[in-house]
C-alpha cells in the first residue's frame, strides 16, 4: 500500500471548513507506527473547526484514523490557532 499524505488529508478536510483556508498549515512527525499531526488555523476559524462540544474535531479525527488504521497507524490530531 501506499504511504498517505495525513498533513494534506487533512487539510483538504478542514478548508472548506473556514473562513480562512489560505492560513490552515499542517505538520506531522512519525515516531514508529505512531503519527501527530498539528493543524494551526486562523484564531477566529478555531471554533469552526472544534465544533460545538468538540464534535467537528472527533468527526475529522475519526475519518483520519479509519485511513490510518489500514496504514497500521496510530493517528491523532492536535489543533491550535495562530495569534494574528
Amino acid at each position: 500500500m501506499a504511504d498517505i499524505n495525513y498533513e494534506s488529508m487533512v487539510a483538504e478536510i478542514i478548508k472548506p471548513l473556514v473562513t480562512h483556508p489560505e492560513d490552515v498549515v499542517t505538520t506531522s512527525t512519525t515516531n514508529g507506527v505512531d503519527v501527530l499531526v498539528k493543524v494551526t488555523v486562523h484564531m477566529d476559524d478555531l471554533g469552526r473547526v472544534i465544533g460545538k462540544k468538540g464534535r467537528l474535531a472527533f468527526a475529522i479525527r475519526t475519518i483520519a484514523k479509519a485511513a490510518a488504521v489500514r496504514q497500521k497507524q496510530n493517528l491523532d490530531i492536535e489543533f491550535t490557532s495562530n495569534e494574528n
